[in-house]
């Protein structure tokens, strides 16, 4: 007789795999600890590629180079003098009668410290909610060489009388109001997260070209005063960058391009480049009758110190976004999907 077969008993389920949330690892793990085997595992989750700080310190090292020669040229030279005695003189009532309004409003002193500071303290206050020390450190830093650089070129640097003038023979670069407003706006730019950056640099673009345009109309700084005082922002904004590391960078899982960032950073880089080249284009053509201080002169010399004004702080706006993106956020497999998930507890 046959026997009838028995039932297969059925297998024990395997345990199913599950991965600890975030709160569980902490319990077992430090952030230290956990920032550590990240930068084992990705190095680049705790500082920016070597490619972005070599940029960061060549681009802020050129426009340092720039700022002094951009002094030499409108201070050193005869055609320098000239041509900003020329702007001096005139610009404010060569403003269009739509802009003159909204440049005077910025002549006023007390409106720029205000609004400088107000952007000043956001920052900070949006690093210490984000709770990014090393970038508090790192921004402290840069405003006071800002500050120090407002405070001490001024009376060290020299003007030589080369021409009769009718603005004051003492030098005035760089303009201190300048640097304050393009310092704010930098401060604000590199401390507001990802999705902001975009916007920043364009509120800030704006801001510190109407303070260039209003210290130049209120007859408080010639032209090479605010060149001057923009490059020498973003050349220590940039140095500034390149010390970039840790805290201070976009945190792992949240790092992704940003098509606002690439957008508005390639407009303001390619109006500041071409908005340069074309301002010196003019100046060029008018440098002939600027050493007898010619009437035909004055238009070129008003339209390019109000483009070489936009164009360089367009330039200067635009490469800090680009290379805050670049610092804050290297994009890797780890950056861009967080941290590994723990092995599944026994």
């Amino acid at each position: 007789m046959l026997q009838q077969p028995t039932a297969a008993t059925p297998a024990e389920p395997l345990e199913s795999l599950s991965f600890p949330d975030m709160h569980e690892v902490e319990a077992v793990l430090s952030p230290q600890d956990v920032n550590k085997g990240l930068a084992q595992a990705d190095p680049l989750t705790r500082h920016p590629r070597v490619s972005s700080i070599v940029l960061c310190v060549v681009f802020g090292l050129l426009m340092l180079a720039a700022s002094a020669g951009v002094w030499w040229l409108g201070v050193r030279t005869m055609d320098g003098q000239s041509y900003e005695d020329i702007v001096w003189s005139k610009f404010d009532a060569a403003l269009p009668g739509w802009l003159a309004p909204v440049v005077h409003v910025f002549a006023i002193s007390a409106v720029v410290i205000t609004v400088s500071v107000i952007m000043g303290a956001i920052a900070f206050a949006v690093l210490i909610v984000r709770k990014r020390w090393l970038s508090i450190a790192q921004l402290a830093v840069f405003g006071g060489l800002c500050f120090a650089a407002a405070e001490l070129l001024k009376p060290l640097l020299p003007r030589p009388y080369l021409i009769n003038l009718e603005s004051n023979p003492n030098n005035s670069a760089p303009s201190g109001h300048v640097i304050l407003a393009a310092a704010a706006s930098v401060m604000l730019l590199c401390a507001v997260p990802r999705v902001l950056r975009a916007l920043v640099a364009v509120i800030g673009w704006a801001y510190t070209v109407l303070v260039g345009l209003s210290v130049i109309a209120a007859q408080w700084h010639r032209p090479t005063d605010v060149i001057m005082a923009l490059l020498i922002v973003g050349g220590l904004a940039l140095l500034a960058l390149a010390t970039t590391f840790a805290s201070g960078m976009d945190e792992p899982g949240t790092r992704v391009s940003s098509a606002s960032v690439q957008i508005v950073g390639s407009v303001m880089l390619t109006i500041g480049v071409l908005g340069i080249l074309y301002g010196a284009y003019i100046i060029w053509q008018i440098q002939p009758g600027l050493a007898m201080s010619a009437e035909w002169t004055n238009a070129g010399a008003y339209v390019s110190t109000a483009l070489l004004t936009a164009a360089v702080s367009a330039l200067v706006l635009g490469i800090t976004l680009a290379m805050r993106q670049l610092t804050a956020s290297p994009l890797t497999k780890l950056g861009l999907v967080g941290a590994p998930p723990a092995p599944p507890k026994r």
